[in-house]
């Protein structure tokens, strides 16, 4: 959902008082979060639904991972934005676990 938000109204997200970290942020690079969280999201689901290309749910959640650890890193923790680490490090997690698993399964 987040995703899709990002992907398709960048101008509601750079207004939205809960995403600071866009505020300062060009359409272009908002968009680009968004479709990667939501090519990651798709990644995750369909090849594991339909067994069509199964390797390609671990690397989906590499790269959530990495989305993540891009968000703390370089957004986040230089703008002071602490209330919203938790988030990202569930996030986090919740991609590391599932990038495991599914390394494992396969």
């Amino acid at each position: 959902m987040a995703g899709s938000m990002k992907a398709f109204t960048p101008d509601k997200v750079r207004t939205n008082p809960q995403m600071t970290w866009a505020h300062d942020k060009q359409d272009g690079y908002i968009r680009f979060v968004g479709v990667s969280e939501l090519l990651g999201a798709v990644g995750l689901i369909i090849p594991a639904v339909t067994g069509i290309l199964p390797w390609l749910t671990p690397l989906a959640s590499v790269g959530l991972a990495l989305i993540q650890v891009l968000a703390i890193f370089t957004v986040h923790l230089p703008k002071k934005e602490y209330q919203v680490i938790p988030v990202n490090i569930v996030l986090l997690v919740l991609a590391i676990v599932a990038a495991y698993g599914r390394f494992r399964l396969s």
